[in-house]
Order: C-alpha cells, then sequence, then structure tokens
C-alpha cells in the first residue's frame, strides 16, 4: 500500500567487502570464506607483493591465478610499501629484499614494529643463498622463503600453508569460542581501520554498543551452561536481522561482505556500522534487534525473555576517536538501562528525541490500524474529453481521536520501515472493495484503483489475498486496479512477470504509476503485462509552456496507445493543462483542477448526479 506519491525507495547494497583487497576495505575476519567451508583453496585471499621487478610480480600472479587465487596487489616502489599495506591490509605479503629506495629489511622491520600490522605472513622472496641473510630476515619476522627464480608448485603451496596456519591462528586469537563472531581484539582493528577510512573519505561510522544485564542472573540460577545456550541464541537472533543494507549507505555489489557484530565481553556485543549514509538509519537496525528479542528463548526446557539495550553514537558526530566513540555508545546503552526497560539512547541529544518521536509514532500507528482510525478518501480519474467520472483512486487518511486528519506524507514511509505496511495495505484492499460492493448495489460499477508497496508486491500471499477480498466481496475483478511503480517491478522483473500475470489471471486490471520517474526504461511496457500508464505530475508542470516537457508527454501518449494502454495524467491543476491533454489525446486525469481526494460522502453528489460515465 502507498500514498499519492510516498513509495519505498529500493535498497542500497552495503560498502565494505569481507576482504580489502581491490576494494579497499578490511577483512572483518582475516579467516577466508574457503577455509570457513572447508574448502582448501582460499581463492579470496588477497596477496599482496613487494618487488621492483614487475615482470617477476607478474609471472608470480600468473603462477597463483592458475592456482584459483583471485585478489592481488602489485607494487613496485618499495617507499609506498607500509602505506599501501596499512590501506589494503592483504592476507599475506609476498616481498623482496633487495629493491632501492627502501629494502625489504626496512620494510619487514617496519611492519613488525606496528600494532596493527605485526601478525602480517610475510613471505621473502630473494635470490640469495647467503644463510646469514636468510637468518637475518628470520630474527626480523619473517614467515618464511621463496628462492628466485621462483617454482610455481613451490609458490602455491608455500602461499596455500602460510595462508592456512594464519586463518588457524586469527581463529584463536580474534574470535570468541562460544558464538563465533569476532572478539574485541578484532573490534578493536576494525574500528581503528574504519575510523581512519571514515576520516580519509569524510564518510559516517555508527557504533552500536548491545548489553543484555540479565545474562548473569540467568547464569547463576539455571547454571552457566544454561547461560551459554541463551548467549549462543542471543548472537544467532542479533546476526539474523542484520542485513548488509542497513550496515552501508552504498557501494557496489561485487564486494563482499563483512562482519559487523562482535562478542565484547560476557552480556556486551557491538556492531559497527561503517559508511551509513544517514546516523538516523540506525533506528531501523536497533527497531530490528529490538523485535527479534521479544520472542522467549529456550533456557533448557524453560522460556525465558531477555532484551537488549542499545546505546548509539557516531564519528564525528559524537567523537572522532576511538576511546571517546566507545565511551559514548558505552554511555548511551547505560542511559537505555537506566530507563528501566528494554530500548535504544542516542548519544546525541538531538537523535535520540528524535528516535524517542519515532517510536512514540510507530506505537501510535499501530494502535491506529488496530482500532480501525484509518480512513478511504477517492479522487476521480476523469475522461478527458466529456467531463465524466471513469474511475477513483482510493488514498488512505489516519484520522486522529481529535477528528483532525494526517496525510500518508508522515506515516507511510514509517509504515514501509516497520512492516506496518502489510496490515495497513490489506486494510486498504479490503476496505476499498468493501465500498466497492456498497456502490454495486446501488447501480454503480465503478473502476476503483489501490496502490500497492513494494513489501506487499514481494509478499507471497498477494495474490491469494487479492482473490480472497475479491470473493469475500462477490466482485467482478475487472473493476479492481492495482497500481504500481515502475521501479518497484523493476526490482526482480523475473518474479515481477510471474505475479503480475497471477493477479492478472484474476481478471485485475494492473496500472503503472509515476511513469517517467523511476527507471525510465521503456523495455518493460512490452515485457510486463499491463492495462494502464500514469504520466507523473512532474511532467505536467510545464506543459503549456515548456516544450520539451509536453514532446515528453506527447511521446509518452502515443508509446502508450501504441502498446493498447490507456494514459491517465497526474496533477492537473489548470485548465490550459486539461486543453493540452485533449491535443495530445489522453485518456484520463486527476488533480485538483476537478477534485482532490474526497470522502466517500462528498463524492455521492458527483456519482448521483450523473457525471459518471
Amino acid at each position: 500500500m502507498s500514498s499519492e506519491k510516498n513509495r519505498e525507495a529500493g535498497e542500497v547494497v552495503q560498502d565494505s567487502p569481507e576482504s580489502l583487497g581491490e576494494n579497499g576495505a578490511p577483512r572483518t575476519n582475516n579467516l577466508p570464506n574457503e577455509l570457513r567451508s572447508g574448502s582448501d583453496s582460499f581463492s579470496q585471499a588477497t596477496i599482496m607483493m613487494v618487488d621492483d621487478e614487475a615482470t617477476t610480480m607478474e609471472v608470480m600472479q600468473a603462477f597463483l591465478e592458475d592456482a584459483g587465487y583471485q585478489h592481488f596487489e602489485l607494487l613496485e616502489d618499495s617507499s609506498q610499501a607500509l602505506t599501501k599495506i596499512e590501506e589494503l591490509r592483504p592476507d599475506i605479503l609476498l616481498l623482496d629484499l633487495v629493491m632501492p629506495k627502501v629494502t625489504g629489511f626496512e620494510i619487514l622491520e617496519q611492519i613488525r614494529s606496528h600494532p596493527l600490522l605485526s601478525h602480517l605472513p610475510i613471505l621473502i622472496l630473494t635470490s640469495s643463498t647467503d644463510a646469514n641473510t636468510k637468518l637475518k630476515a628470520l630474527d626480523q619476522g619473517a614467515t618464511d622463503f621463496l628462492s628466485k627464480p621462483v617454482d610455481p608448485s613451490e609458490l602455491t603451496l608455500r602461499v596455500r600453508n602460510t595462508l592456512a596456519a594464519k586463518a588457524y591462528q586469527n581463529q584463536l586469537a580474534y574470535y570468541d569460542s562460544l558464538t563465533k563472531l569476532p572478539n574485541q581484539s578484532l573490534f578493536l582493528d576494525r574500528l581503528t581501520w574504519f575510523l581512519q577510512r571514515a576520516e580519509r573519505q569524510n564518510e559516517n561510522l555508527v557504533l552500536l554498543h548491545i548489553t543484555y544485564d540479565q545474562l548473569k542472573q540467568i547464569s547463576n540460577t539455571l547454571g552457566p551452561l544454561v547461560g551459554d545456550q541463551i548467549i549462543i541464541q542471543i548472537a544467532e537472533r542479533m546476526n539474523s536481522c542484520i542485513r548488509s543494507s542497513d550496515m552501508f549507505g552504498h557501494g557496489n555489489g561485487a564486494q563482499r561482505e563483512i562482519d559487523s557484530l562482535f562478542r565484547i565481553s560476557r552480556d556486551e556485543f557491538s556492531l559497527l556500522c561503517p559508511n551509513m549514509a544517514h546516523i538516523e538509519d540506525s533506528t531501523k537496525l536497533a527497531y530490528r534487534i529490538l523485535r527479534v528479542m521479544e520472542k522467549p528463548f529456550n533456557a533448557n526446557g524453560t522460556e525465558i525473555y531477555i532484551g537488549p539495550h542499545i546505546g548509539i553514537a557516531s564519528y564525528p558526530v559524537d567523537a572522532t576517536e576511538m576511546a571517546k566513540l566507545i565511551q559514548c555508545a558505552t554511555g548511551a546503552s547505560d542511559q537505555a538501562q537506566s530507563q528501566g526497560k528494554v530500548g535504544f539512547h542516542f548519544y546525541s541529544s538531538d537523535l535520540n528525541a528524535q528516535s524517542l518521536e519515532r517510536l512514540q509514532l510507530e506505537a501510535d500507528l499501530r494502535h491506529a490500524i488496530e482500532d480501525n482510525q484509518m480512513v478511504l478518501h477517492y479522487q476521480p480519474k476523469v475522461d478527458v474529453k466529456t467531463g465524466r467520472i471513469k474511475g477513483v483512486e482510493a488514498l488512505v487518511r489516519w484520522q486522529q481521536p481529535d477528528g483532525s486528519l494526517r496525510f500518508p506524507d508522515s506515516f507511510i514511509p514509517l509504515a514501509e520501515d516497520t512492516d506496518l505496511i502489510l496490515p495497513l495495505g490489506k486494510w486498504v484492499l479490503h476496505e476499498a472493495c468493501t465500498q466497492m460492493a456498497l456502490w454495486k448495489t446501488q447501480g454503480l460499477e465503478l473502476q476503483v484503483a489501490v496502490n500497492l508497496s513494494a513489501k506487499q508486491f514481494r509478499a507471497n500471499d498477494l495474490v491469494h489475498l487479492v482473490n480472497q477480498t475479491l470473493l469475500t466481496h462477490d466482485l467482478d475483478a475487472q473493476y479492481l486496479t492495482l497500481e504500481l511503480t515502475e521501479s518497484l517491478v523493476m526490482e526482480n522483473p523475473e518474479q515481477a512477470v510471474l505475479t503480475l500475470n497471477q493477479l492478472i489471471g484474476l481478471g485485475v486490471k494492473l496500472s503503472i504509476d509515476d511513469f517517467g520517474t523511476g527507471y525510465s526504461s521503456l523495455s518493460y511496457l512490452k515485457r510486463f503485462p499491463l492495462h494502464e500508464l500514469k504520466i507523473d505530475r512532474s511532467f505536467l508542470m510545464d506543459i503549456t509552456n515548456d516544450p520539451e516537457d509536453r514532446a515528453l508527454v506527447s511521446a509518452m501518449i502515443y508509446l502508450a496507445h501504441e502498446f493498447n494502454l490507456k494514459v491517465v495524467a497526474e496533477g492537473v491543476e489548470m485548465q490550459d493543462q486539461l486543453d493540452m491533454l485533449v491535443d495530445l489525446n489522453c485518456d484520463e486525469y486527476q488533480g485538483y483542477f476537478y477534485s482532490r481526494p474526497i470522502s466517500v460522502s462528498d463524492l455521492a453528489p458527483m456519482l448521483l448526479q450523473g457525471t459518471l460515465a
């Protein structure tokens, strides 16, 4: 369900992959995917080479590519080595010893004294057979040696074995043995890196500190083993509700996913959200964590309820240093706990006030749907040439206890974010069909349009819901029009075609709303089974003065008619706009020039005075 022009925006994918590699973001767990899944290829590992001989590196890359490795960073200028390693954080370094500017020994010494790089595996490349050279490199922390010219079998074996040893060590050092989540050490490492990147790239970074203060009491009462089982369940639930789109504001689909949830102590977790486009978006994530914790936990056969206290702090709004940011998030969590119930609290007072207002609005909206405070208004769809009403579009309003109306732009976005759009959309469909049935008893076969939101369209029961609603009210399906946006059907075109065909099979009409504002792709007019195209009001505003707008609208109308689609122009407010639509052979229009959305009682005189086609 959607209001006039309030649509669910498409989700954006995450920014940072699991491994640094070519994408420039750190591996949140230094364990390659293949090790965690039992494979022996380590193909996702990032391999960096530093050698002043480009040909040598290219040959080694070719050997390793044949072995299945995919991510490489080659560097000839040894003076840039440390900077690049800090930036990319590779899984393994192949380092030549004899280079101009900065030698391999100097780079080795810098790495081993670096607090964040000291455990990086380093394979030394050398043509020297001098034992003292090798001993010196080992003393400075080299992991192993490869002799030049490199044998491909030996290269592959050394790289694989080194990665395997590193992965095992990392699992012991950086992962919680109970939940398998990354631990505090890895959290501090990743937070340091992401703060540095946020500063370089002028990005936001959001930190959620999550505590479960009831865990100690549960362990004391039911025993530590039961407490451990609850902790495992908590970790699984939190992981289940964390989506990459919540973590990141932008990126590209080719980048690999990172783990962002960490177990800091027995009853504390941290959630790291780098590059969140809008800090307020963390509210959605906090809500989901709270919701997945609402169901009881199984404590060795006993049902118990346990909820989190979530503190939210951000860089650079609340803090610019790591220690301060952690302190802010922890303090906000303590503040949430002091309020005496589960929930979340922003360190920023302004954001906290906004979140409390949003929380209250969600509660009010939930009650409004349950208490039948919603009403439908209807906007006529009028024949351009005759001026007669051809149908109506059903638009929801929230009638508050004091009698005032709230318009959709104030609550539909929240309904979509919290999944309240599903019961609200179901109510709108039912109410519209109820009114259609009433008009039918009055001898009015009136076309009624109902908007569908993205979540409704993706729901598995949509076709069944529409069919059952029509059967319940004994309605002819051809008088129901379902309106969708072009961006909605283009999210998953293949699945959209299946769903649209199933709806067509019921006999309903299908309309594309806000045409021209989404993907601007005309190919779907051929691919998708449609009956109607609605031109967005933005194209009508200057149609009488702007030749380009007039040409666009003319082209849209012509093209739609070529596909046997009816055309409806939205947002008509003046006579000269209507005159232009007549000249362009448009079929119908909506807008304040004829009528704004009105109640059933106000619409009745129009229908009964013979204006209905």
